[in-house]
């Protein structure tokens, strides 16, 4: 049985663990077993019904009052005792801030491997195998963990999700008493920042920036940007974040975060390796700069020599007719 960690943001299910569980369901129907899926927090049960298309036979709900947010120690506490119950061969998360978090919490406690910010899973010889990239994305490493459960994170926005679930399952709620000496943090407030945007690691399209755009009032061009263009997300070069030109939450690359969008557009970004190894795995890279010899034109599928501040604009009023077709 592989069980799949659903990440639950502000009442709903995040989008990058429906891709987990899609792909948790292909690989148990390979290794002859089923796909579970587990829910912790306070009043989930609901949820459950949408879990069933993306292939969860079975969606395990750990209630309890005092996991309404995220806490590391009490999710993991309550996902170690799911684990040791029911013994699943595999233990699958999404990449995310979370699940980066939370997967290693949890390996901890079983004393077993983990495989991290994988790109590919595949069953050979009745086994497991985990693809990941390495070396800041130039090189891919596929391998096998020999511990029981495998755990891994998989990345966001790669494996699709599935379309053909069997829409309907079972359910199981349990109430789960967190031990105080188990429960060692507690939030006690959250504030939301003002505007917030889509995630970058959740977004279908990036319009990131660098340097290029010579002041930080320049990335407004880009939010007109997602403005247009659906399910979008500004992202930054690090060196844009460490002038403060935009908060580090829009970073992309190997300090930063890692995205897989259907399209990155790269605007004044010259391609430093450190941000390739953020965003080298788009399905369609398109990158604008002055510098013909800029490396992000090496891994760009189009490029586009020329200055930004021209380019946007002709840019923004196409997007317009095209998508008001």
């Amino acid at each position: 049985m592989i069980l799949v960690y659903i990440e639950v943001r502000e009442g709903k299910v995040k989008k990058s663990s429906l891709e987990a569980l899609s792909e948790g369901r292909r690989r148990a129907v390979e290794l002859q077993g089923e796909a579970h899926a587990v829910l912790v927090g306070h009043g989930l049960e609901g949820l459950a019904s949408e879990l069933y298309g993306c292939g969860a036979a079975k969606v395990h709900v750990l209630e309890n009052a005092l996991l309404s947010h995220y806490t590391p120690s009490g999710y993991a506490y309550a996902l170690h005792s799911l684990v040791q119950e029911l013994q699943p061969r595999v233990l699958l998360f999404s990449a995310t801030a979370l699940g980066r978090d939370l997967a290693p919490r949890v390996a901890a406690k079983l004393g077993v491997g983990l495989a991290s910010d994988c790109t590919l899973l595949a069953v050979q010889e009745g086994q497991l195998e985990f693809v990941r990239p390495v070396f800041a994305g130039k090189a891919f490493v596929t391998f096998r963990l020999r511990s029981t459960p495998q755990i891994a994170t998989l990345r966001p926005n790669v494996f699709p999700l599935l379309e053909d679930g069997p829409g309907s399952g079972e359910s199981e709620v349990r109430d789960v008493a967190v031990p105080e000496d188990q429960a060692l943090d507690r939030v006690v407030e959250q504030v939301r920042e003002e505007g917030a945007e889509l995630d970058v690691t959740e977004a279908e399209i990036v319009v990131a920036g660098g340097r290029g755009l010579k002041a930080p009032e320049n990335f407004d061009l880009l939010r007109d940007l997602t403005q247009i263009l659906p399910h979008s997300a500004v992202g930054a070069s690090r060196s844009a974040v460490d002038a403060e030109w935009i908060d580090h939450q829009h970073q992309v690359g190997q300090t930063g975060k890692t995205v897989s969008p259907n399209l990155y557009l790269a605007f004044g970004l010259s391609g430093a390796i450190q941000h390739m190894a953020g965003m080298s795995s788009s399905k369609v890279i398109v990158a604008v700069n002055k510098d013909p010899e800029a490396p992000i034109f090496k891994i760009a599928d189009f490029g586009v020599v020329g200055d930004l501040f021209e380019v946007i604009p002709h840019l923004k009023e196409e997007l317009k007719k095209v998508l008001s077709d």
